[in-house]
């Protein structure tokens, strides 16, 4: 549209539009400001380990039990727990690490629904922006232990995934836990993506299906224990570029 045919500057419309404009504008500083805070906040916690899994999923589930076994004992073993910070499966890890020793952390999202901050948290960042607290996920774990859960979870676990097949971050344990709910999606990728030449053969090892709870921490160290947890400067330079 050429200058002289836009609508004038006291048009409704044409009002509206430049004042969304202003809000796209300044929208990149509050994304910038999220940032900022939760890198300067989650710098200390390390090492840690984020836990995922639905957040449908209520107390008395075997599902929230195990995962507040696992949280603990990882707390217990010296690795701050990262959750989403919600309900489900985030309270449960996050309760886990909070009776433990070492920090436990909710990275909270502001929803429409579903979500709200569970009370088991040290320290707890909230975030508008999906992409801005996935990125903290990866920034601050040295494992992720994804449990049973839905959409939000299956996110996370092919972000994590492709993550590392395409080397944007240094390899990291990627564990499921629950053979009885992961095989059949393992035996998939196995059978669709590997066949089908979507995916390396290689590529299905990027993650390790355990049952019992204490194999987590062992797994984690066994990954760990040539390299140490704190990334390198070469991988931290790599993951500036996420």
């Amino acid at each position: 549209m050429h200058l002289d045919k836009l609508p004038p500057l006291s048009d409704p419309g044409r009002i509206a539009e430049i004042g969304y404009s202003a809000r796209e504008s300044w929208r990149m500083l509050e994304i910038m400001a999220e940032f900022v805070e939760a890198t300067e906040r989650l710098a200390p916690i390390r090492p840690a380990v984020s836990i995922f899994g639905s957040a449908r999923t209520p107390p008395d589930h075997a599902y929230y039990m195990l995962t507040e076994d696992i949280a603990r004992k990882l707390s217990d073993a010296g690795f701050s727990v990262i959750s989403g910070g919600g309900p489900g499966i985030m309270e449960a890890a996050n309760k886990g690490a909070y009776f433990g020793k070492s920090p436990s952390v909710g990275l909270n999202i502001q929803l429409p629904h579903e979500q709200s901050a569970n009370p088991y948290q040290d320290i707890s960042q909230t975030f508008r922006h999906f992409f801005a607290r996935k990125v903290m996920f990866v920034k601050f774990t040295a494992a992720y232990v994804v449990m049973p859960g839905g959409f939000g979870t299956m996110d996370e676990l092919f972000e994590a995934l492709t993550l590392v097949q395409t080397g944007k971050i240094a390899p990291i344990p990627i564990i499921l836990v629950g053979s009885g709910f992961w095989a059949g999606l393992a035996e998939w990728v196995k059978d669709r993506l590997v066949s089908e030449g979507m995916i390396s053969p290689e590529d299905v090892d990027l993650m390790r299906i355990i049952d019992r709870p204490e194999e987590v921490a062992d797994v984690i160290f066994s990954h760990y224990e040539k390299r140490g947890f704190m990334p390198s400067m070469a991988e931290r330079e790599i993951q500036l570029n996420l």
